[in-house]
């Protein structure tokens, strides 16, 4: 793909590097996964903004998981915001598009409505969790919450755990497009210093808050210099061109970075996706006993389960669940 050409901005990440900065990266526009997202729920604005801010960022992270993988992001705190969980699923075969879903776990009666939204998650942690698949084990990074937004949380987790300088900008709201509903936008630009051969810091060294690593602990001499000189051209990125449609992300690369070689790649459609099945929730109620199925039981006879990510709604006969056999 040449830097003029022009993709579909809806709903799809675009990797590029930066040949003459040794920095990689990708644009992002979320449109219909954003407003599915968001649309499966009646959270208030504050959450929304989490998880928009979430959804953003695993879309933009989870583009480098191979076929077939599954990324998550989960952010757990002590606040009223108590958890925000997002997945990302790789595509099943080439060219087909990329799956994510996310929602909010959250106690209405202590949200701060005044407050920034960030502030409502408290002490907690920022997870980065990789499914490989069957037969591998799963991976999980953790780094504390701090820096003031999720953006800021996933770039110390990626300079703490991969020793790799990261930097988000990222965008999201409600559109009012003439002739068209109010519906959720969202865009952003990831950059990412690649890593050199035998590159380590200790961790202890790190200079950020909290003692935690940041690129002024990672590069240094030339290296420190292209990755504040990049940075500072991503700081003159306005809003309406990280969600356009004005402006395509093969055109902002350019407007930003045109003497930094910039160099895209095959675009990754996205798509909202769940995994939840009635299959699963039976696996699930397998561990259960009868007497524990009776106890979920309704006065109507049935054992309901919902999906927390798409609202699916399954009911089923108790009868058929738990373990075969076992009364008690």
């Amino acid at each position: 793909m040449t830097i003029g050409s022009q993709i579909a901005w809806d709903d799809t990440v675009l990797p590029f590097q930066l040949d003459q900065s040794d920095i990689r990266g990708r644009v992002v526009r979320l449109d219909g996964v954003l407003e599915q997202v968001l649309s499966q729920h009646s959270y208030p604005p504050l959450i929304e903004a989490l998880v928009a801010e979430a959804a953003l960022l695993t879309a933009l992270i989870g583009q480098s998981v191979k076929l077939r993988w599954k990324l998550s992001l989960q952010i757990r705190g002590n606040g009223p915001a108590r958890l925000i969980a997002t997945d990302y699923y790789g595509p099943t075969d080439d060219g087909e598009p990329a799956r994510i879903r996310a929602y909010a776990s959250y106690d209405a009666d202590r949200l701060d409505h005044n407050a920034d939204p960030f502030s409502q998650i408290g002490t907690g942690y920022f997870a980065v969790m990789l499914d490989q698949g069957e037969g591998m084990l799963p991976y999980q990074g953790f780094t504390p919450i701090a820096g003031g937004s999720l953006s800021a949380c996933a770039e110390t987790y990626f300079a703490q755990s991969e020793q790799l300088p990261t930097r988000f900008s990222l965008t999201f709201g409600q559109s009012a497009e003439p002739g068209r509903p109010a519906h959720w936008r969202g865009g952003g630009v990831m950059l990412q210093h690649m890593p050199k051969a035998g590159m380590s810091v200790a961790a202890e060294a790190g200079s950020g808050e909290g003692g935690l690593l940041n690129h002024s602990d990672i590069l240094g001499g030339e290296e420190g210099e292209s990755w504040t000189r990049v940075n500072v051209l991503l700081d003159t990125v306005e809003e309406m061109e990280l969600i356009g449609p004005q402006v395509t992300p093969s055109e902002l690369l350019v407007r930003l970075f045109h003497e930094e070689g910039p160099r895209v790649f095959e675009a990754q459609p996205l798509r909202f996706g769940c995994s939840c099945s009635e299959e699963k929730v039976r696996n699930t109620m397998s561990i259960y006993s009868q007497k524990d199925i009776q106890k979920m039981t309704t006065p109507e006879g049935l054992v309901t389960a919902d999906c927390q990510f798409c609202g699916a709604h399954y009911e089923m006969d108790p009868t058929t669940l738990g373990f075969e056999g076992n009364n008690g």
